[in-house]
């Protein structure tokens, strides 16, 4: 873990402490408490959005890998990205990886990866856009008069940064990282990795040639956003604090895109629980509410997240004992080298 990893987790830690503290942790989780058992189907109901997000892959590659194992992965991506402190990049290397594992070919998983997870950003930034315009036209809500300027200007920001790596991509942006490395690191032969690069950049191309292939990824990937909507309106009905499914709109459309901004911070800590409380007055949730709707997600990623993990675990040291069990059979013995 870096330094930067480390601060961005301290700081995140920080802040969810003191927003417990703030508001009162007793009363946060004698709020969760009431769901009890109610966290358990919470849990399996997010399979639903994350067959969805698999979908959103698997229709990129669907001659090179199946649904099951699109699942599989992006299974493995979400409890990284939640659990461990790596950010929001730690989940797409850990997909790639998967994918490798199965058979497919790492150049064809880079570019799978790298496209869907566009695509998926360019779906939340809709679906964020959605939870805008459902805030614009419930006038009711007068709380949050002065939020919707600085979330339009937040969308509007993160959109042009979306755009501008999609440019990159299109331009080639595996191969020119690589140059650049090369040119600061001139000791080192870079041909075979600049070669796999550019591979990686062609089939990007490729890919995003192949349009309805693209347009169903977005579309899965969307469909996805906005299932999970559910999700909140049933933790909210769990812990007793039932809201109408516009207002599960617009906590999850800009609750997600609060965290999905803050994707530098490992597992978005702190900042989910304050975006909760940020918007928490526009649908009249209270703030203890609001906090465990926050940590009842958390115990969804927990319950998911701990075992994904372990299938990683596994299935990462499975892999590294069959390469090397493949390496020793290629190995020349004493007696293929002897002399006749």
């Amino acid at each position: 873990m870096n330094r930067t990893a480390i601060v961005s987790l301290t700081l995140g830690f920080a802040l969810f402490v003191a927003l417990l503290i703030w508001q009162g942790a007793g009363s946060v989780m004698s709020t969760l408490a009431v769901a009890g058992w109610g966290l358990l189907p919470i849990a399996a109901f997010h399979l639903l959005p994350l067959v969805l997000d698999a979908a959103a892959i698997q229709v990129l590659v669907s001659k090179s890998c199946t649904l099951g194992r699109a699942t599989l992965t992006r299974w493995v991506g979400e409890s990284v990205n939640s659990l461990l402190p790596a950010g929001q990049i730690g989940g797409p290397i850990a997909m790639v990886r998967q994918m490798k594992q199965r058979g497919m070919a790492g150049r064809e998983a880079a570019a799978a990866i790298t496209v869907s997870t566009t695509l998926q950003a360019v779906a939340q930034i809709v679906f964020a856009l959605l939870g805008l315009a459902v805030f614009g036209i419930g006038a009711s809500h007068s709380a949050g008069d002065s939020l919707w300027l600085p979330m339009l200007l937040a969308t509007a920001l993160v959109s042009a940064l979306l755009y501008a790596f999609y440019v990159a991509q299109r331009r080639g942006i595996f191969g020119w990282a690589f140059r650049m490395l090369s040119k600061m690191s001139s000791k080192r032969d870079w041909s075979s990795l600049l070669d796999r690069a550019d591979a990686v950049d062609e089939i990007v191309q490729r890919m995003y040639g192949h349009r309805r292939q693209v347009l169903a990824s977005f579309l899965f990937s969307l469909v996805g956003w906005i299932v999970g909507t559910a999700e909140v309106w049933l933790i909210l009905q769990f812990i007793g604090h039932p809201v109408s499914w516009v207002d599960a709109l617009l906590l999850e459309s800009l609750g997600q895109a609060i965290r999905g901004a803050a994707f530098f911070v490992p597992g978005s800590l702190g900042v989910q629980e304050g975006g909760y409380l940020l918007l928490a007055p526009l649908v009249g949730l209270p703030a203890d509410a609001a906090l465990a709707l926050s940590l009842a997600k958390r115990t969804r990623e927990l319950l998911l997240g701990v075992p994904g993990l372990v299938y990683l675990h596994f299935s990462e040291r499975g892999w590294r004992r069959q390469r090397a069990a493949q390496q020793s059979v290629s190995l020349p013995t004493a007696t293929d080298t002897a002399p006749l």
